[in-house]
């Protein structure tokens, strides 16, 4: 069977990386943070944020290389515009990959304000958005079908399990 990325989107706090550290744990596939490459990038290099595409294009490339041996992939990060949710599904298209775009959300405002402002990221060094900066922040409307969670709805384990049941190919 062909090998499955599974691009997990949303603006930032809504829950992404839990939801999709858990799908790697109950997958084993391979987990790509965009978060964690471009801090990563930032303590090796001398630039400063924001970086732009780097992060994105980096994970690609990272998931491309995966792709292409036949492992599967839960790549995770904002995807916020129509550009880099067309990179994924290229990168999975390229690669002989099955493709699988989640997009979680947090539709209770003062929960996804509450997690802003008292998240700890887990990534040594990075200083996640402000709420201002996340409500601010570009994020393009989908124009495509893609799966929805609403983590003020359901806990991290069953988001993950709703997007893992998703994942099983259609017989």
């Amino acid at each position: 069977m062909s090998p499955l990325l599974i691009v997990v989107g949303g603006l930032p706090a809504t829950g992404k990386s839990t939801v999709a550290a858990e799908l790697a744990r109950r997958t084993g596939f391979s987990f790509l943070r965009v978060d964690t490459i471009e801090q990563a990038v930032l303590g090796s290099t001398a630039l400063t944020p924001p970086l732009g595409p780097v992060g994105y294009v980096v994970a690609r490339a990272v998931a491309a290389d995966l792709l292409r041996t036949g492992v599967s992939v839960i790549a995770e990060c904002v995807n916020p515009l129509a550009v880099t949710r067309d990179a994924w599904r290229d990168t999975a298209t390229a690669h002989g990959a099955r493709l699988l775009e989640a997009e979680i959300v947090c539709s209770d405002p003062a929960e996804h304000r509450r997690r802003a402002e008292t998240r700890d990221t887990g990534i040594a060094g990075h200083v996640p958005p402000t709420w201002a900066a996340i409500v601010a922040r570009e994020y393009e409307p989908w124009t495509r079908e893609r799966l929805v969670v609403d983590t003020s709805r359901v806990p991290a384990d069953e988001a993950a399990a709703v997007i893992e049941a998703a994942a099983r190919p259609r017989r």
